[in-house]
This record gives structure tokens, C-alpha cells and sequence, in this order.
């Protein structure tokens, strides 16, 4: 039976990514920031009292998950999203947003490494980013503004591209992914959900089961590169930028 594990499994996407792993009869260790695990889930193997924003959490999940690998798949899906413009900027929501999505990863997967947790040639490791940390795929359409959620996203495709040069000799494949645009409490919370139809947001559900199909698929071959496995339905400055008629999946431009 393979393994499992996701980081950030209580809501949104990473719930619909431990959800349908179960149902697909994989062994699926969640994470959760409480001291409980939810009872609404599928899940039967819990870390619980996770918090990825302080040093403890890395080390006390590797402890946690140490017995129960050697863990095919990691997927750490956490994530936080602080609304700012350019005339409203947050220092307490970017420095959040940053240990969230970059700080966090490299010790969570260096600890899981540490203790034997994850598979070697052939495991693999997944970083959730989105279109909106490229660089590249920033243009004057969608001006600017979020300086913490693009420059953390951005932080995070390179975390992912040094793990892929870090983890490369063990065999354990690292990808950095952009979900797509999804109708979930985070977005709706900044109001993003005035957005959802003419941006062609999908359901968490639909995120996951387009994830799973394209992890299937990803080995060393593409270890390093940032993916958008459903294409560029709803990334707003494609066309503009790479142009029309974009595959699915789709490799996007650091």
C-alpha cells in the first residue's frame, strides 16, 4: 500500500487531496494544526499540534511520521493568504505568508529526510505554490499589489527548485504546482469569490483529482519544474504572455 502525506490536510485543497488518496486505498498521514484531528475525515493517520510557522513543527512531525513510512508522496499544500495593495501593506500578514509558504518546506521535508521518513528512488516531494509567485507571468493587465503572496510564492518555485538539486542523488523528485484558482473559505475571506466565475475557479475537489492524475506521472525527468497541470484556464495574464492555445498541463516560467 503506498504512502501518503499531506501537509495541511484539515480544509481546502489538501482535505480534498487526503480525501481522494483515501478513497484511491492509499495510506494517507494528515496534518493538522490542532490537537485534534477532524472528525469528519478519512484519514486515519494524524499528526496533530502542527504549526509549520514555528521550528518545532517540522521536527515534531518527522517524529510523528517516522514509524509509519517510507512515504511515497509528500504534498505540503499549508498556505496563507494576507490581502495588501500598494497603499494598505501589512508587515505581520507578509512575514506570515513567508514562513507559510518558503521558510517552512525546506526544514519540513530536511527533518523528514533526516529521520528515513521518505521514500529514496522513487519518492516524491510537491510543493503547492500558484501562478501568481512567476515572475515571468506578472504583467501590467493585472497590475500590481499582494506584494506578499506573489513574493512568497516566488519564494517558494525556488525552495522547490534547490530541494530538486538537494534530493536529486537520494531519487526523490520535487514539483512545484499551481492547483488553479479554487472556490475555497481562503479566497472567499479576501473576497475573491466576486471573482470566481469570470476566473474560472473550480471546486477543491476537481484541484485534487487533476493533481493526483498529473503526480501520477511526474518522475525525475521533471524533477525542479513548476507545473500548472490544468493548463491556463484561469491564469489571467497566459495569453499575454506565452501566448494562445496552451497545453494542459501546462510548464510554467519561473
Amino acid at each position: 500500500m503506498p504512502t501518503t502525506l499531506i501537509v495541511g490536510a484539515t480544509r481546502g485543497l489538501g482535505k480534498a487531496l487526503a480525501s481522494d488518496y483515501s478513497s484511491r486505498g492509499w495510506k494517507v498521514i494528515g496534518t493538522a494544526r490542532s490537537t485534534t484531528a477532524p472528525s469528519d475525515s478519512q484519514v486515519k493517520h494524524w499528526s496533530t499540534g502542527i504549526d509549520i510557522s514555528k521550528p518545532s513543527g517540522p521536527t515534531k512531525l518527522a517524529k510523528d511520521v517516522k514509524s509509519l513510512g517510507p512515504i511515497d508522496v509528500t504534498i505540503i499544500s499549508a498556505g496563507y493568504f494576507g490581502l495588501e495593495s500598494f497603499d494598505d501593506l501589512d508587515w505581520d500578514k507578509e512575514v506570515t505568508m513567508y514562513i507559510t509558504s518558503a521558510v517552512a518546506p525546506p526544514f519540513i521535508v530536511h527533518e523528514l529526510v533526516k529521520v528515513g521518513a521518505l521514500k529514496e528512488n522513487g519518492g516524491k516531494v510537491f510543493l503547492i505554490s500558484s501562478e501568481s509567485g512567476s515572475v515571468a507571468l506578472r504583467h501590467e493587465k493585472e497590475g500590481g499589489g499582494n506584494y506578499g503572496h506573489h513574493g512568497s510564492k516566488a519564494a517558494v518555485n525556488m525552495v522547490g527548485k534547490l530541494l530538486s538539486l538537494d534530493l536529486k542523488d537520494k531519487g526523490i523528485a520535487v514539483g512545484v504546482l499551481h492547483p488553479g484558482f479554487m472556490r475555497t473559505e481562503m479566497t472567499a475571506s479576501i473576497g475573491f469569490d466576486k471573482h470566481w466565475d469570470e476566473g474560472g475557479a473550480i471546486t477543491p475537489e476537481e484541484a485534487a483529482k487533476s493533481l493526483i492524475e498529473f503526480i501520477d506521472t511526474f518522475d525525475m525527468k521533471r524533477t525542479g519544474e513548476y507545473w500548472a497541470p490544468r493548463g491556463a484556464a484561469d491564469i489571467g495574464t497566459s495569453e499575454e504572455v506565452l501566448g494562445k492555445d496552451l497545453p494542459a498541463p501546462l510548464k510554467l516560467p519561473y
